[in-house]
């Protein structure tokens, strides 16, 4: 087979944690599908800077490019830079992290190259098949894609992070005009800062549930347990759908998959769907008050009782 080529996502100028898992599933994936080299793409504003850091990763080439209609993210513009730099270097397989830039431009590439995708894998197998899960996590499918182009997203916190090392590759600057067709406009980006690590890569998270019973609990008793922790803030569906906790906090198949060093859940009595998007947490620690809560099937430590006198 030819090359692979991995888009590494940046912010502030740095490569994201997520995209460095990608790489370390593109090195494997190099090893099991018989590929000639590893090069990386960086899109946007920081580029440079952010493809100089990547070629310390063990890379082969890395490619970027600041033009001005990739300052934000847009799919048309990302997608066509993408593919014709897959085009001119004989790549046939593309891997991204499967974040929600990920989850948007890498369809859309495949859709173009016409390429098979597996999506959000969590581990390569020995044979070169894929693990992904399916049905919120309680199915893990081995797939294979047999189409001669291969695309493919990773779940960032299945793979740990590729380290850099003493040596640099090439870094390359693509010089042509990003493909503008049909292409959408953004007209801004609200970004929310706050003292307390990003919830998806954080190395401690607390959580809490319904249980909390509401907004002033989860304030007056979460948030200072946090801190004390240096901890990003989690919640259960359940408790984001009672308002006590925005949206962005969700924890689970259908809000933010974490793995962090430690995990503790509050008041969370785990249903299917939370207990996907945290269950490769390294330690997980549990209070519930429901000696039968399913969180406890998943937790390294658990502890029967009430989480306000706890």
């Amino acid at each position: 087979m030819g090359n692979l080529l991995l888009f590494a996502e940046i912010t502030e100028g740095k490569v994201i944690k997520a995209s460095k898992a990608a790489l370390s599933a593109a090195f494997k994936l190099k090893e099991k599908w018989g590929l000639e080299a590893v090069y990386g793409v960086v899109l946007g504003k920081e580029a440079e800077v952010a493809a100089k850091e990547l070629s310390t990763y063990g890379i082969d080439k890395v490619f970027f490019s600041s033009h001005s209609e990739l300052e934000k993210y847009r799919a048309v513009p990302y997608e066509s830079v993408l593919r014709e730099i897959g085009n001119e270097n004989n790549c046939d397989v593309y891997v991204a992290a499967a974040t929600s830039t990920g989850k948007d431009l890498m369809p859309r590439l495949a859709a173009n190259i016409a390429a098979g995708q597996a999506s959000d894998i969590i581990a390569v197998n020995e044979d070169g098949t894929l693990k992904r899960p399916m049905y919120a996590g309680n199915v893990i499918a081995d797939v294979e894609i047999t189409t001669d182009k291969k695309v493919v997203t990773v779940r960032g916190t299945a793979f740990d992070a590729a380290q850099p090392s003493d040596s640099q590759c090439e870094v390359v600057k693509f010089e042509k005009e990003p493909e503008l067709l049909n292409c959408g406009e953004v007209l801004g980006y609200e970004f929310s800062k706050g003292e307390r690590p990003e919830l998806s890569s954080a190395e401690v998270v607390v959580s809490g549930g319904r249980a909390f019973g509401s907004e002033e609990n989860f304030k007056k008793y979460l948030y200072p347990l946090a801190d004390v922790l240096g901890a990003a803030i989690g919640a259960s569906r359940a408790a984001v759908d009672a308002g006590y906790a925005p949206n962005d906090w969700q924890v689970g198949q259908t809000g933010k998959i974490v793995a962090p060093n430690l995990y503790i859940a509050l008041g969370i009595s785990g249903a299917i769907q939370h207990i996907a998007g945290m269950k490769d947490s390294k330690v997980i620690v549990a209070v519930n008050k429901d000696p039968e809560a399913p969180i406890f099937e998943v937790a390294d430590y658990g502890l029967v009782g009430d989480i306000f006198e706890v």
